[in-house]
């Protein structure tokens, strides 16, 4: 993505922008928040499936929690 996105916020195509995250992924995302609520920290990404910390740090140069 070319600015930081909000990963309380974010689209599903906009979270299909981040690297390593697809489609499935991007739902999944969209899914907990919605369960869960916000994320509140980005190790709270950790807790949908399919994240682990090598993903999180793909992603973490882009994204930010509001």
């Amino acid at each position: 993505p070319s600015t930081v996105i909000d990963i309380n916020q974010a689209t599903k195509d906009e979270l299909m922008a981040l690297p390593g995250i697809g489609e499935a992924m991007a739902e999944r995302i969209i899914m907990y928040r919605e369960e869960k609520g916000k994320f509140t920290t980005f190790d709270d990404l950790l807790n949908v499936r399919g994240i682990g910390k090598k993903k999180l740090e793909q992603m973490s140069p882009y994204i930010k929690v509001n």
